[in-house]
């Protein structure tokens, strides 16, 4: 039996990993400003993350939701305290496609109505209604197409008005970055009027922070550089550090009911066990600031060029628009100089390193990018 063909493969094959740094089945070490699409939130093989997951299993590895797990609750209130949204409620699933289709649903129940809002160049995940409000027609399959979403420009409130103006939007998805559409910002006074024509016409905001939250802006959540309160906030990718993990945080006003949620996984004990390490880490180490300075180092050494457009994002989450395809690029970057990057369509090149990315590795980066530039 064969794998089903979906994925373009580099020829490279990691068999070990510390911090930002990989090594393949040959002995070559590469600089990871990838993270595996910006899982990797405190490091590879971090000697304390190792530690915690292996106590827990030696304890228990897994049992159902149909019981008391002391690690979800611990971890509500960890999450909680450190993004300041101790009065919101925890809801555990896996990944951030799951968080994001669990985050339509109680939209949904919560205001009675089935529409909803989304944002061209968006991208929310693969599962169904994450589907249908992601903004990519080359995924979007026949079953997925709802006609029940809407796209509006990102920072067009005008345009976002007009819509929840019908009446029948039961939430408005938005990314706090827009990250596979090509790391693009929303401007603070957009997300500002935004939380308010939501809360005036009485829609969810569901702010997706899969990739961009968890400290990667130097903020724990992208939003809150914009000072705003979303209704519902998602999590994932680099909640666990690499072990299946994703969350929605509720506001207080959302009612439950026994069974209008669900999940088979989420919030086993594996998964809390690493996602407390990762806390513990990311405030032991101070990353979220690394983040930060790290990040804007990088943005601010990028040289100007005519081959570069635009430089943009916060943090570790960077977007470099070339005005020429980077795949060449790319691949220099990873075969000749052993970084991996990532992309975001096809003249971008894009950046989610590791937390704990270092100046003298972020500068070994810039080296090789400027010797391609020059």
């Amino acid at each position: 039996m064969l794998l089903f063909d979906v994925y373009s493969l580099f020829d490279v094959t990691p068999v070990r990993a510390q911090g930002c740094r990989v090594w393949d089945d040959k002995g070559t070490e590469y600089l990871d400003l990838y993270g595996g699409h910006a899982v990797i939130s405190i490091g590879h093989s971090h000697p304390r993350y190792l530690a915690a997951l292996t106590e827990q299993l030696h304890r228990i590895g897994f049992y159902s939701n149909s019981v008391v797990n002391p690690l979800q609750t611990e971890l509500a209130q960890r999450i909680g305290k450190v993004s300041g949204y101790e009065d919101y409620r925890l809801f555990l699933d896996n990944s951030g496609a799951e968080s994001n289709e669990n985050a339509l649903k109680l939209a949904s129940f919560h205001t009675g109505k089935d529409r909803i809002i989304a944002f061209h160049r968006s991208f929310h995940g693969r599962t169904s209604g994450a589907v249908a409000v992601t903004d990519n027609p080359a995924i979007v399959s026949p079953f997925n197409a709802n006609h029940k979403v809407t796209f509006c420009d990102l920072n067009d409130a005008e345009g976002v008005e007009k819509s929840l103006m019908q009446g029948d939007v039961a939430g408005v998805i938005i990314e706090g970055i827009q990250g596979c559409g090509g790391i693009h910002v929303p401007t603070t006074s957009f997300m500002q009027t935004l939380a308010d024509l939501c809360h005036r016409y009485g829609a969810a905001l569901i702010l997706d922070e899969v990739q961009s939250g968890y400290g990667r802006t130097g903020r724990f959540f992208a939003h809150q550089w914009n000072d705003i309160r979303p209704d519902i906030i998602t999590m994932g990718k680099g909640i666990a550090n690499g072990f299946p993990c994703g969350g929605i945080l509720i506001a207080p006003q959302f009612q439950a009911r026994k069974g209008m949620l669900g999940t088979t996984f989420g919030g086993n004990y594996l998964a809390m066990a690493a996602a407390l390490a990762v806390l513990d880490i990311i405030a032991d180490e101070g990353l979220i600031d690394n983040a930060y300075r790290v990040g804007e180092y990088i943005k601010s050494h990028i040289p100007s060029s005519p081959r570069i457009k635009e430089v943009r994002g916060r943090g570790l989450m960077i977007g470099i628009e070339m005005n020429e395809d980077v795949a060449p690029l790319r691949r220099k970057l990873l075969f000749d100089d052993h970084i991996f990057t990532g992309v975001a369509g096809q003249n971008m090149i894009r950046l989610l390193a590791p937390l704990c990315l270092t100046i003298g590795q972020a500068d070994q980066f810039l080296a090789a990018f400027n010797e391609t530039l020059a």
